[in-house]
């Protein structure tokens, strides 16, 4: 495993938002969604594409925080840019659980 030093991980904007915006990807390779996350009034409203249609459905994904990545550069994902990449961990059957918190924290709140 590569060691990062410390400055490298604080490159890595992770930041917490809430899904406000949540529909099915038809056009992806694999099944997807296209989320729209409110990262607060300093980033704003992103959109994602992510591969998690095995364990949420679209009405369970409103209002959840989630934790992504929001200093990527833009990624054409088929007909669309996604503009931060939402993070998560792939269980033994490779579905992916989201990040998220624990307790509600404001929009746009940085991982320390």
């Amino acid at each position: 495993m590569a060691e990062l030093s410390w400055e490298d991980f604080r490159q890595v904007e992770l930041r917490v938002g809430t899904v406000i915006s949540a529909r099915s990807f038809p056009e992806a390779r694999n099944p997807s969604y296209i989320l729209q996350i409110d990262f607060g009034p300093e980033i704003g409203i992103l959109k994602s594409s992510a591969q998690i249609t095995d364990l949420y459905t679209l009405d369970t994904l409103i209002g959840k925080q989630v934790i992504a990545v929001t200093n990527f550069p833009p990624k054409q994902i088929g007909p669309i840019m996604s503009e931060c990449l939402v993070t998560g961990f792939h269980r033994p059957d490779s579905q992916v659980v989201l990040a998220t918190t624990d307790m509600p924290v404001p929009n746009g709140t940085r991982l320390a």
